[in-house]
């Protein structure tokens, strides 16, 4: 019996002790490491008006090939951010996507470059952004429409560099 105590003792102490050893290593870890920050803000100003969302930033290509699969609603001003360092060319689809989107290209000064809309949920087909792009938008289906979002607007965040413009 005080053999057992004593090995389940030690047990205790090396798992404590490694235990102990891990939390530094983890609290070095930054947030945005993580495969989806939630909350970022993302303004697109039209010529009529500035439009606020909260997105989703898809980090990483686990993340990205994710995106917004499996999810069954997104909130009216919701998002999901895709960012591609350096720009290039992109092509998405709808695979596992129940939700139908918007999706906005951007280039790497926040111009909106093209726009598909509702995109249609469960579809394979290709969906390519028609050049070089710093990202993508996604969006519900006819959100691009409702609030007037066109080729040529300006889309801002914090990793999309606009010449002397921030977001407000």
């Amino acid at each position: 019996m005080n053999s057992f105590r004593a090995r389940s003792r030690r047990w205790l102490v090396a798992a404590l002790t490694l235990g102990a050893a891990l939390v530094p290593v983890v609290a070095l870890v930054p947030v945005v490491a993580g495969p989806v920050r939630a909350a970022d803000r993302l303004i697109i100003e039209t010529d009529a008006a500035r439009h606020v969302f909260a997105v989703e930033v898809a980090r990483g290509a686990e993340a990205q090939a994710r995106g917004l699969m499996f999810r069954r609603r997104l909130a009216a001003d919701a998002g999901m951010l895709f960012l591609y360092d350096p720009p290039r060319p992109i092509v998405m689809w709808m695979r596992n996507t129940y939700i139908p989107l918007d999706m906005i290209f951007f280039a790497g000064d926040g111009r909106i470059t093209r726009i598909v809309e509702r995109a249609v949920p469960l579809s394979e087909a290709r969906i390519p952004s028609g050049g070089a792009v710093r990202g993508v938008l996604e969006v519900n289906a006819g959100t691009a429409a409702r609030l007037g979002i066109a080729v040529g607007d300006l889309l801002r965040h914090p990793a999309v560099a606009v010449a002397g413009a921030r977001p407000r």
